[in-house]
């Protein structure tokens, strides 16, 4: 795969998003600025600008007309798709980590950052999409760091909007109910902080990665842990390909665990695994630093990257990719074929 590279920004990438329909890429990144890019060229269309720090998260609603930043500077700022406007800025009391559209886009959660003694917690606000210039400044649901656990790190928001989960600086994974805040489990996944919260295609089931060099699969209902993947470094970012079996991984050491000496360690590569089998298929180098996001394409024909390099690599998959069975698979079919002509 030829990776189409998208340099833009100065600094390190934060988050990658695909539109719904996968023909635009959103990139964030500490640089202060956000960018949006045709997916199948890689030309960059625009800038968001008005932030004053770091944008930690980035968010696009079904009809590519809103967009969501959330930043280092304390705010929440409402953009205009089709022209760049800011429309809406929206105060906070802390830094946000996350934020994110629910299903079906007349809301929005933000993570907000434990700093100057706020203890972080999980923002719902609501969305007016008939005039985007006035909106209510004050949430609507506000779910505190819940008692005995860490802060949150991520969040997102389950099939139908039903439950809000979120993971935790200390490897906790916990749910709400999405309408009334209200707590309703958690469990222990990780052994360090949740990096990363994707879910499936149809939001029944996530994964999670960890700087404990692990990621999992979760289902929403019972919080039952899955799957698990192991890794030998790092990991910032995980995701689910909706078109074939495959879960794909991002991280890699920290720079300054990396001697000039060891360069190749750093281990800065996208790593596919099988999702049910659990195994490691493959390895997608390129970057020259850790890999911060990883975003599936919504119809399953390639990934984008952002790293801490700087840059978004954006990849196409090829034929091989679509064609590729993994020796389990054969055996498999190879059986059902088997049985079937027995039965004949």
């Amino acid at each position: 795969m030829r990776p189409l590279l998208l340099k833009g920004h100065e600094r390190s990438l934060t988050q990658v998003k695909y539109n719904r329909e996968g023909d635009l890429i959103f990139t964030v990144a500490k640089d202060k600025e956000a960018s949006v890019w045709y997916s199948f060229n890689g030309e960059r269309l625009g800038t968001f600008s008005g932030h004053g720090g770091t944008i930690w998260s980035i968010d696009v609603d079904q009809k590519s007309e809103l967009l969501l930043t959330g930043s280092a500077d304390f705010s929440v700022k409402l953009w205009n798709v089709s022209n760049g406007e800011n429309v809406f800025t929206w105060s906070c009391v802390s830094p946000v980590r996350r934020v994110e559209f629910n299903p079906s886009n007349d809301k929005f959660l933000a993570v907000m950052d434990a700093v100057m003694g706020h203890k972080g917690d999980i923002s719902v606000f609501n969305i007016n999409k008939e005039t985007p210039t006035k909106q209510d400044e004050e949430p609507i649901l506000v779910i505190p760091t819940y008692e005995g656990l860490e802060r949150v790190s991520v969040a997102g928001f389950s099939y139908l909007g039903k439950y809000i989960i979120a993971g935790h600086q200390d490897g906790t994974v916990s749910k709400y109910d999405a309408k009334t805040g209200e707590f309703i489990n958690s469990v222990k996944v990780h052994e360090g902080l949740v990096t990363d919260l994707q879910f499936s295609e149809d939001r029944t089931y996530f994964i999670t990665s960890s700087k404990d060099k692990s990621s999992k699969i979760l289902d929403v209902d019972n919080l039952n842990i899955l799957k698990k993947f192991e890794s030998d470094s790092p990991l910032n970012s995980a995701a689910i390909t909706p078109l074939k079996n495959f879960v794909v991984l991002g991280g890699g050491q920290e720079a300054r665990d990396v001697t000039t000496t060891a360069a190749n360690q750093g281990k800065f590569e996208a790593r596919f695994y099988h999702k049910i089998f659990e195994d490691e298929i493959g390895r997608v180098k390129g970057h020259f630093g850790p890999l911060n996001y990883i975003a599936i394409h919504p119809k399953g024909t390639g990934y984008a990257s952002g790293g801490e390099d700087g840059y978004v690599r954006v990849h196409n998959f090829d034929k091989s990719y679509f064609d590729f069975k993994y020796d389990v698979e054969i055996t498999a079919e190879a059986a059902a074929a088997s049985k079937e002509n027995n039965q004949d």
